[in-house]
Parts: C-alpha cells; structure tokens; sequence
C-alpha cells in the first residue's frame, strides 16, 4: 500500500462507518436546490438558498461544478452557515 492510499481507505471506511456522502468524505460540498451564486472567492463562497444565504467558508475553495440543480465546492470547508 503507497504512502498517498491508506488516507483514502480511512476516509472511505469512515464514510461506510458513518453512512455519509461520498462528496463530503473528498473535501466536496454539495448543495441542492440552490438559487445561484451570490459572491465567489477562495475564502468564501455564498449561494442564494431561497429567503436564507448559505455561506461556505475555508481556505482555496474553487467551486468545481454548478448546474441549475446542484452546486459543488471543494477546498478546506471549515464552515457551512445560513445568513440572513
């Protein structure tokens, strides 16, 4: 087993462990049903999500796929918040 491959097997037996998203295991945020990208930058990202705004914060986020129904954002996520 290299030196890059036992990270990814913790990280998948995790997901499996704790029934969640592959997409958030990665470092992937992934967000339905959005409303569109209100404003873009490597340490903030904010998506209209109806009457509410949700924030996604880290460091070197680069939002890696978007269509009208999801929105996908990867980098360091420390933080996922609604604003008003």
């Amino acid at each position: 087993m290299g030196r890059n491959e036992r990270p990814q097997r913790v990280l998948t037996r995790a997901a499996e462990l704790f029934d969640l998203p592959a997409d958030i295991v990665a470092g992937l945020c992934h967000l339905e049903g959005h409303g569109g990208i209100l404003s873009y930058g490597t340490e903030s990202i904010d998506v209209s999500a109806g009457t509410l705004i949700l924030r996604v914060r880290g460091e070197e986020l680069t939002l890696r796929s978007m269509t009208d129904a999801e929105v996908r954002i990867s980098g360091r996520i420390d933080a996922v918040e609604f604003v008003r």
